[in-house]
């Protein structure tokens, strides 16, 4: 289920799903720890009225839902016919303190006056906790319930527009010994008063509303998160004290702020596309916690088919992410995210697979040991790509103190072992495994990357007056090249391979016609955008997937089995691969084709204006997470690359 919702303030985290509700709940990392994660612990909404109650799931509810233009604030509509009830939720975190609002206004759609109440649960499994040991208490004298495990507390509060609290509470278990849940406790209306619990527990809170006929009544609801009970109540205190305006106010000056230079940039777009450039924006800064880490999506519904999610941080997509960001002069968010890629450098000089948004190695599917050849289990793009943009961000501020604090801490070490990971008998990057993840050898994508890099950190080591290494880093940037153009051009199938790998001796080559391949030679400047191969691999990428103006979109290779949708098609539609082929028509002025694709995708948007990771070729739904960070950040560079095109 897809995250139509997704706020944040770099700390505290929250996805809201489909039907309204509370899906991911992170706390204190961004990504990291979250306490909401799965499908029993979803945070339900229900109104009693008329003797019966409905909870936002069921299926009598009509569900819009929305992100404002100009901040992280979600907007839900919930409309039920049966009923006669319209509840509209505007929901935010404040940036100024780590509190999850809901602003819910409660109409009452008949022309008489009814008794309606508004149920709001909540089912934590603190921590991401198994161990069933996190505690549930109601605190008279705060007017709240606590959640609590170890140092994460979480207080749930709230008011209404006459500032009286809920008047019921329920306290209990959910997901063993039977139990379904307090929700349940509230079948009739009302609710048990129980004062605590102990093990997987939830809650439930009421607010009895007498509403007139066609007019309506506001409730304000909200959880203050902490690392202590103390914190947690001071927070909780400061939205009892101060009316749920004030903190919006403060939220929305604080977004507009933030967004001037975005603003900047998309009063220079054409009309149709400033909405979602403004939204990619916001969804970009919404994933990255202020410690620097970039998280992938913080969508963790495959969860409930896979073993793991994406929300960790991968170096490659928080680089590919800040660069839009980069171009528009922000600057405190790729300087903590090269912080955080510092923090995380092996010893031998590169990136591991993927990080925690604490820091901490993430999950890996990644062996030492291919075959007879041992071999770090890495991806070695991701560590020339987040060299080569820190060469980009140095570029932009001039700002010496910035090389002095990250040249031999960093760029360096990255260097030093890119430039030594070559293999002896091609001349290229030794392998290691592809972007996509999946294949361990050399491929082209990554040899255009670190070619690259290595040329950036020669520049830089000029600037250093580091002459020795400037010397070898060039080198062995000019010399991939000349291997590249040996060895990475098919001319059979008149495209780029996919990559090779050396075994025994003997060069073996892998002919899939991968995306990646001609994006990284073109963008990274292995082979010149108008070379004949280049040229060439565009016709075979049309005639290959069959592109025409209706269907532009690009899977990321030949016969991809992720997520497939129809065992006869090449594979699915990728956001990303899509709008590289659009950056590829400005790159040779081919503005219409590049229109083509971005009205193509604006026409696939998923709920919410999210870009999921996906689109399903045949019917345009989006399949997998949603919304993925680098998908929004492709868009926003392709409509920044769009803007240089029309200035020229």
């Amino acid at each position: 289920m897809a995250r139509p919702i997704v706020l944040s303030n770099g700390e505290l985290h929250v996805g809201i799903n489909t039907y309204g509700m509370v899906h991911d709940f992170y706390f204190p990392y961004v990504g990291f720890e979250n306490h909401s994660a799965g499908k029993d612990t979803r945070h339900k909404v229900g109104v009693w009225c008329d003797g019966q109650i409905s909870w936002l799931d069921d299926s009598d509810w009509q569900i819009t839902q929305q992100i404002a233009s100009g901040a992280l604030i979600g907007h839900t509509k919930a409309w039920n016919e049966q009923l006669e009830i319209l509840l509209e939720f505007d929901d935010f975190i404040t940036t100024h303190t780590n509190a999850f609002i809901r602003n819910i206004h409660v109409v009452n759609l008949k022309s008489e006056e009814r008794d309606i109440r508004l149920f709001m649960h909540q089912a934590f499994a603190i921590g991401d906790s198994r161990s069933n040991t996190d505690t549930a208490q109601y605190l008279p004298d705060s007017d709240a319930v606590l959640h609590y495990r170890g140092r994460r507390a979480f207080i749930i509060g709230g008011k209404t527009a006459h500032g009286l609290p809920f008047d019921q509470h329920s306290i209990g278990l959910f997901g063993i010994e039977g139990r379904e849940g307090t929700y349940r406790d509230a079948d009739d209306g009302n609710l048990s008063g129980s004062n605590v619990e102990h093990g997987r527990v939830d809650s439930t809170i009421r607010f009895q509303l007498l509403v007139p006929g066609h007019e309506s009544r506001r409730v304000s609801y909200w959880i203050a998160a902490g690392t202590s009970m103390r914190e947690a109540l001071m927070v909780h205190r400061q939205m009892q004290e101060k009316d749920t305006s004030y903190h919006l106010a403060q939220t929305v000056n604080w977004w507009d702020e933030w967004l001037q230079p975005v603003y900047v940039a998309a009063d220079k777009l054409p009309t149709k596309y400033r909405e979602l450039f403004i939204h990619s924006a916001l969804v970009i800064k919404a994933h990255i916690d202020k410690r620097g880490a970039v998280i992938a999506s913080s969508d963790t519904s495959m969860l409930n088919y896979s073993r793991d999610a994406y929300a960790y941080c991968w170096p490659r997509d928080g680089a590919y992410a800040l660069w839009p960001l980069m171009r528009l002069g922000y600057e405190a968010e790729a300087r903590q995210f090269f912080e955080f890629c510092r923090r995380g450098l092996h010893p031998n000089g590169y990136l591991m697979h993927k990080y925690r948004a604490d820091g901490a190695l993430g999950s890996s599917w990644h062996p030492y040991v291919h075959g007879t050849e041992s071999a770090p289990p890495i991806q070695e793009d991701e560590t020339a790509l987040t060299l080569f943009m820190f060469a980009q961000y140095y570029h932009q501020q001039e700002d010496k103190a910035l090389l002095d604090e990250f040249y031999d801490s960093m760029v360096r070490p990255m260097a030093d072992f890119m430039a030594s990971y070559v293999d002896q008998l091609t001349g290229l990057p030794r392998p290691s495994y592809d972007l996509w993840e999946e294949k361990f050898l050399t491929t082209t994508y990554t040899t255009a990357v670190v070619q690259a890099s290595l040329a950036a950190a020669a520049e830089l080591a000029e600037i250093m007056d580091d002459g020795d290494n400037a010397v070898k880093w060039r080198t062995a940037s000019d010399d991939m090249i000349v291997a590249a153009h040996k060895y990475l051009y098919n001319h059979k199938r008149e495209a780029f391979y996919k990559g090779l790998i050396v075994k025994n001796d003997q060069i073996e080559f892998d002919e899939t016609i991968d995306v990646s391949s001609f994006y990284g030679v073109y963008m990274f400047g292995l082979f010149s955008s108008r070379s004949e191969e280049v040229t060439q691999m565009y016709q075979t990428l049309t005639d290959t997937f069959h592109l025409s103006d209706k269907s532009p979109g690009l899977p990321r290779y030949e016969y991809d089995e992720y997520h497939r949708i129809d065992t006869h098609s090449l594979g699915n539609t990728w956001v990303i691969t899509s709008l590289w082929l659009a950056q590829y028509s400005l790159e040779v002025h081919d503005q219409p084709q590049a229109m083509a694709i971005l009205d193509w995708l604006d026409r696939n948007v998923g709920a919410a204006n999210m870009l999921a990771e996906q689109i399903d070729p045949s019917s345009g739904a989006p399949l997998s997470v949603s919304p993925l960070v680098w998908s929004h950040a492709e868009y926003m560079a392709t409509l920044l690359d769009l803007t240089m095109e029309q200035s020229s």
